[in-house]
């Protein structure tokens, strides 16, 4: 098994050109601001057909300094921060009120590009997580209303009985408070964006807060 894994990997491009456009990316353009420079390559990746681009890998540590990442979804950026939103008693809910700190990875492989941001994290309020959640489907009201995420499932009968019921519920009561659903804000201290090379001479540039809350910048070997 361990063999035709590895031949298997073997076997894989990474950036095939039929799937991949390597964009030139000259760091001397760069805006001063690390999210003009995030809306400039998200617009970017979305219009390169990139499939799922707002999706984003979510790192986080327990109390024990023990790291863990998961798949979530980007809710929003501006001048507050990256925003995202679960359960404040899920695992990644735990452990930031533990340690209120995480790092974000995008991945938009049709375009060689990643971002990386890590910052201090911050609870909006809750109005403001209500209102994100109801300005959804009524797929992700119903799934925030089956809740108890990160649990132990008794059964798959359990999960389909709380799901129904919760589908019924978020239809009838289209504004229905879910009281554990958390809207959280990253406010990046540092900000990494790297363009792929068909050379291997990748463009890494780093935008890192300055004590007056501006950004200085600086390249980074690949």
């Amino acid at each position: 098994m361990g063999t035709e894994l590895h031949e298997l990997l073997r076997s894989l491009r990474v950036w095939a050109p039929e799937a991949t456009e390597l964009p030139p990316f000259d760091p001397a353009t760069a805006p001063g601001d690390p999210l003009e420079l995030f809306t400039r390559w998200f617009a970017e990746a979305v219009a390169a057909g990139q499939t799922e681009p707002h999706t984003m890998s979510l790192a986080t540590s327990d109390a024990q300094g023990l790291p863990d990442s998961r798949i979530v979804m980007l809710h929003g950026a501006d001048a507050d921060g990256w925003s995202f939103a679960t359960h404040a008693g899920s695992r990644k809910g735990r452990h930031l009120a533990a340690r209120p700190y995480a790092a974000l990875v995008f991945y938009w492989p049709v375009l060689g590009r990643q971002v990386r941001v890590r910052g201090p994290v911050s609870v909006a309020p809750a109005a403001e997580a209500h209102a994100d959640l109801h300005a959804r489907s009524t797929g992700a009201v119903a799934a925030a209303l089956t809740g108890r995420q990160s649990e132990d499932l008794e059964s798959p009968d359990a999960l389909d009985r709380a799901s129904r019921a919760a589908w019924e519920r978020a239809g009838r009561e289209p504004d229905v408070p879910v009281p554990t659903w958390t809207l959280y804000r990253l406010l990046p201290d540092e900000v990494e964006f790297f363009q792929g090379d068909a050379r291997r001479r990748h463009v890494r540039l780093a935008y890192r807060r300055a004590g007056d809350g501006g950004w200085g910048t600086r390249l980074l070997w690949p």
